[in-house]
């Protein structure tokens, strides 16, 4: 049996449904920077709340954990941060899925998204500014190393695609120029 693709398990029915989403996170840093292991796709959808049973149906039981369509729609009613979890049963691969909200920095990178072509499927995937900059906020968050890694891998092979004065105003708005600084500096 081949192994399935974490990113179109679940970026497939989404596409089949026109949901409109981005890939972020770890999978979005591997395709601006350098491959690392992951078993979970970050996913920044923009969820009507008619297309709520829709989407559970297209990750049905006993294959996918879905929460309940009544969860999913307390989720949507968060300003920001709404967010909800797929999982696949058989591989246990997970995405992590936010809800874009009235999330400002969600809205820009939608308008900013790039679309690569990946096994012969259109994928969205969030810019590698707003992959930085949450990568950044992230660290603060957690303190996890290997999320400035992420960010200096995306710097060393990606640095001719970015715009750093996209970066460096998202940093600010975001407070996170010491989580910058640390960037810059040698591991």
């Amino acid at each position: 049996m081949q192994e399935p693709d974490l990113s179109l398990l679940f970026v497939r029915p989404l596409y089949e449904l026109e949901i409109r989403y981005i890939i972020s996170g770890s999978v979005a840093a591997i395709l601006y920077g350098e491959p690392r292991l992951t078993h979970d796709v970050d996913l920044i959808i923009y969820l009507r709340h008619e297309e709520i049973a829709r989407l559970v149906e297209m990750f049905p039981e006993p294959d996918y954990y879905m929460p309940p369509a009544d969860i999913i729609s307390g989720e949507m009613t968060r300003e920001t941060g709404g967010h909800f979890n797929i999982i696949h049963n058989d591989t246990g691969f997970k995405a992590d899925i936010y809800l874009s909200g009235s999330d400002e920095f969600h809205a820009w990178a939608f308008r900013h998204a790039r679309r690569i072509e990946y096994k012969g499927h259109p994928l969205q995937v969030a810019p590698p500014e707003y992959v930085i900059v949450r990568k950044l906020e992230y660290y603060r968050e957690g303190g996890s190393e290997k999320h400035l890694r992420d960010v200096r891998a995306m710097l060393a092979v990606s640095k001719e695609e970015l715009k750093s004065s996209e970066i460096i105003d998202w940093i600010r708005r975001f407070q996170l120029e010491e989580e910058w600084k640390l960037v810059q500096r040698e591991p």
